[in-house]
């Protein structure tokens, strides 16, 4: 069963390639028309997930897109894109 996180945020496929070390797995392309397709286009969207994985749907786990999580892409994250989780209060 795929696993929902608490927090993604989407964006587009352009912002996310001004990273110097983006690349992309291309397997998690799925084209909604049917057609083929092997590259995601600038303004496709793509989300950014609360462990900073990027996938190509809402889903922490599958189609996976960019898994390389270093110190340099969480920064990039939150300088750049200016990504961060927020805080979630328990309710009582």
């Amino acid at each position: 069963m795929a696993t929902m996180g608490k927090y993604c945020k989407a964006y587009l496929v352009k912002q996310l390639r001004q990273f110097e070390q983006w690349s992309e797995d291309t397997s998690a392309i799925q084209a909604s028309d049917n057609t083929a397709k092997n590259s995601f286009d600038d303004d496709d969207v793509l989300y950014l997930q609360e462990n900073y994985v990027v996938t190509n749907g809402i889903f922490q786990d599958e189609q996976i897109v960019f898994d390389q999580i270093t110190p340099e892409w969480k920064q990039f994250c939150q300088t750049v894109l200016q990504f961060e989780v927020p805080t979630f209060e328990s309710s009582k």
